[in-house]
């Protein structure tokens, strides 16, 4: 999980320069998931935050930027977003704004 939220926040501040707000599921989870107790991935806690908070998320963003290797929760929040209408990059350079060189 670790190196997934490293890969996800190295374009969070490309992002942010072109004027856009980089938001991660993980940003929000980690800290409520400390609160809640969760000792381990899939544990009740983690169960009852992890992927919701992802999905609520989602569902009020205007684009998402879907980077990496195979992943069924990323996979799934492009779907979510889909359905919410977003816009789906698999590119940096691709998001208005945002320039191949980071």
């Amino acid at each position: 999980m670790a190196a997934n939220v490293r890969a996800m926040e190295d374009m969070a501040l490309p992002l942010f320069r072109a004027g856009h707000i980089p938001v991660l599921g993980e940003w929000f989870a980690l800290p409520l998931l400390h609160l809640a107790g969760s000792k381990s991935v899939g544990d009740d806690a983690f169960q009852e935050i992890f992927h919701p908070i992802s999905e609520r998320i989602v569902s009020r963003c205007d684009a998402v930027l879907r980077i990496g290797g195979p992943s069924q929760g990323a996979d799934e929040m492009v779907r979510l977003a889909q359905q919410h209408g977003a816009q789906i990059y698999t590119r940096l350079e691709d998001v208005p704004g945002c320039k191949k060189s980071r």
